[in-house]
């Protein structure tokens, strides 16, 4: 399964259980970390971990199991860890608050509207 695929499952994932703004970013030419990050938010702690568990659900099926998740008991900000592809969520008050968007401003933004109900 290529990353681009990964990427996919994931945002459609994310949409089938009403996250709101999803933003994906291209990354690969600034870090060795992933080659895509996938924002969402929630408006609570209850839909971000139900967000990370449909994401986790979906790619499993797949075949795709993350190298981690990082953040389940805080349910604030869940990181689910894919290599080439890494799926933050947050509550919507975390995301304001970290900004990933801006540190991240230099990756290119990938439009994701086809697989959004949005």
């Amino acid at each position: 399964m290529t990353d681009r695929e990964e990427l996919e499952i994931a945002v459609k994932a994310l949409d089938s259980k009403k996250a709101t703004k999803i933003t994906a970013l291209k990354v690969e030419d600034l870090t060795i970390l992933a080659n895509y990050f996938v924002i969402a938010s929630a408006s609570s702690t209850t839909q971000v971990k139900a967000l990370a568990d449909e994401v986790e659900y979906q790619l499993g099926e797949k075949g795709v199991k993350p190298k981690s998740i990082e953040g389940y008991q805080s349910q604030n900000w869940i990181v689910l860890d894919y290599y080439d592809v890494i799926v933050h969520v947050f509550l919507e008050e975390t995301r304001d608050f970290y900004q990933l968007e801006r540190l991240w401003a230099d990756g290119t933004p990938v439009d994701i509207s086809e697989w959004t109900k949005d």
